[in-house]
């Protein structure tokens, strides 16, 4: 059982460093090839970046590159996730700042497309897409992501409509420095990348799971290793077997789904999974943080 689980934790790392990857080369495209040319403004501290580079460049005639201006405003905000989102979370979101870096530099910028509205809604979606996948895994793309995941635990709203109420700044300013009309783009833009991050990224969107099993003991021992979720054993059936099994009741967020599954086929790959939409939970449903300090007290104990 601990060789089978150390396994599914270093496939989990493989997967995150892929993620790392993938999110710099869809960011630096969705900037290099379509933000960037057609001077509509990204989401977060990559559109803070780059009015600063445009800044610098109509102010001082300095071309300093968007993607260091990205690199050295995300250090702050590190710190912030370091002590709000625990160390994992950051160390991956630094490996994907540095990815973004990196793939901005390489990735040359060029235009795709003269059609600016067109260049906005394929750089915002390109931007969700980077976005929500690493917040999928636990982590970000850094800087006004890390403030949304911070504000989110402590709101409760989704990380997509508090991306919106920041990015309003960047909006504002892109106006004032630059023209209304790129102003007007980057709200389309921003907008796209927000409903993309909250189609990927589905931690507020809760799902209740049936289980039915003929191994409940050891299928709720498994789940409660990667989850602190109430679950609720009910006694079943098989209609055509004949044989007595039990069906676990547990209700979990979209963003724990996959790590529900793989407990669950872990000991038993013959399990059955019903998986049913969930409009309300009343009652106690912990957050990330409390069955974070939860685990920490099992752990001590």
């Amino acid at each position: 059982m601990g060789k089978v689980r150390s396994v599914y934790e270093q496939n989990e790392m493989i997967k995150k460093i892929i993620i790392v990857i993938f999110s710099g080369v869809i960011m630096g495209i969705a900037l290099n090839m379509f933000l960037i040319p057609a001077n509509v403004f990204s989401a977060g501290v990559n559109g803070i970046a780059q009015l600063v580079s445009g800044i610098l460049e109509m102010s001082f005639n300095m071309n300093l590159d968007t993607g260091i201006l990205i690199f050295i405003m995300n250090i702050p905000i590190a710190i912030l996730g370091w002590v709000k989102l625990g160390k994992s979370a950051t160390i991956y979101s630094l490996l994907t700042v540095v990815s973004v870096t990196i793939m901005t530099l390489i990735v040359p910028v060029i235009e795709v497309t003269d059609n600016q509205l067109l260049s906005g809604i394929v750089g915002g979606v390109l931007t969700g897409v980077a976005v929500g996948m690493t917040m999928k895994y636990g982590f970000s793309t850094g800087g006004m992501d890390i403030v949304s995941l911070v504000l989110a635990k402590t709101t409760g709203r989704t990380v997509g409509s508090l991306m919106l109420i920041i990015n309003a700044f960047i909006v504002a300013s892109a106006g004032f420095l630059f023209d209304w009309e790129s102003a007007l783009y980057t709200i389309i833009s921003i907008f796209c990348t927000t409903q993309v991050v909250d189609a990927i990224h589905t931690s507020h969107q809760k799902v209740t799971a049936f289980i039915t099993t003929a191994k409940p003991d050891e299928v709720v021992h498994s789940i409660q290793q990667e989850l602190i979720r109430g679950m609720t054993l009910l006694p079943g059936k098989g209609a055509y077997s004949k044989n007595n099994v039990s069906v676990i009741m547990i209700v979990v967020t979209k963003y724990e789904l996959y790590e529900l599954e793989q407990a669950t086929y872990i000991v038993d790959e013959n399990a059955f999974i019903n998986i049913v939409p969930t409009q309300t939970v009343l009652g106690s449903f912990w957050n990330e943080d409390q069955q974070k300090e939860a685990k920490q007290v099992i752990k001590g104990s």
